[in-house]
């Protein structure tokens, strides 16, 4: 049974997104490792910008200095 958690930021996708990102990596699992498709999860985790930091600073402070 197959477990991928894909993290992204909160704002980040839509819900037809997230479905597309479910579909293709199940599809994947299924077609590269011929993992059963009916025990296959894939979750997905949104987390705040003020929660996810790169080079310790955080994606927020980031977006705002790329504006």
């Amino acid at each position: 049974m197959p477990y991928v958690n894909i993290k992204i930021t909160k704002e980040g996708a839509t819900p037809e997104q997230k479905q597309q990102l479910i579909e293709g990596v199940t599809d994947l699992l299924v077609k590269v490792l011929n993992k059963n498709r009916a025990t296959t999860i894939v979750v997905i985790e949104e987390i705040d910008t003020d929660s996810w930091g790169i080079g310790g600073v955080p994606v927020t402070e980031i977006r705002k200095k790329n504006k």
